[in-house]
């Protein structure tokens, strides 16, 4: 057996003691985090949490299909807007019309 699963999965303290406040009371309030390295367990699951993706908090609603997996799998850090056009391309096929 490797050691990583004797070990078990990560969360943070901090995150963990928020989840169980939260489902004591049964809050609908989205937790936020900065934790994207902890590991979505079977408590998590019909949660709303809100990870960073280094710019804002991204709502994440858990779901079973989740568990196992870290938070930080479904806030996108980077945003690819794709490619700037060639300007030598469009300017010389505007030319070859005249």
């Amino acid at each position: 057996m490797p050691r990583s699963i004797r070990k078990g999965p990560f969360v943070d303290n901090h995150l963990a003691k928020k989840v169980e406040k939260a489902q004591s009371e049964r809050s609908k309030k989205p937790i936020k985090t900065w934790s994207r390295r902890s590991t979505i367990t079977p408590d998590f699951v019909g949660l709303t949490i809100a990870v960073h993706n280094g710019r804002q908090h991204v709502p994440v609603i858990i779901s079973e299909n989740m568990v196992g997996h870290k938070l930080g799998e479904f806030a996108a850090t980077r945003i690819f807007k794709g490619h700037s056009a060639d300007r030598k391309a469009t300017t010389e096929t505007t030319d070859a019309k005249k």
